[in-house]
């Protein structure tokens, strides 16, 4: 069987895209195993993270969660510091390399999920 070109293009991406997501979970449990402790300790005033901290004793999928959860509050912190989940003294203190870091993840993932939807939609309209 051989592909084409354009075949071989669209294998090659949802590969790296596949491959990419997995990278991304990987590094989300490495950050939970290492540096969750040092989240705690620089959100403790937020009450968002006191109702997410008792998920890091859940395995895994729990400490997925936990860190999804503080990505989500760092790299878009308007809205929860409006509802009030977010404490304003501990964002500004939050170490600026972990907040790189989580916002990076959060977008490298947002990217990545778009890329497999548009394949899925592409694929269900017989574009591909």
């Amino acid at each position: 069987m051989t592909l084409s070109t354009s075949d071989t293009v669209l294998l090659t991406i949802a590969l790296v895209d596949f491959a990419g997501i997995f990278l991304c979970i990987g590094i989300c449990l490495h950050l939970a195993y290492t540096q969750a402790d040092v989240m705690l300790e620089h959100l403790k005033n937020s009450p968002a993270i006191m109702t997410w901290a008792p998920i890091l004793h859940a395995g895994p999928w729990g400490k997925l969660m936990f860190i999804g959860g503080v990505c989500g509050l760092i790299t878009f912190p308007s809205y929860q510091l409006r509802k009030g989940q977010l404490s304003a003294e501990d964002l500004a203190g939050f170490p600026a390399a972990l907040k790189r870091k989580l916002a990076f993840l959060q977008w490298s993932m947002i990217g990545l999920l778009l890329v497999m939807m548009t394949f899925g939609i592409a694929i269900k309209l017989g574009l591909i």
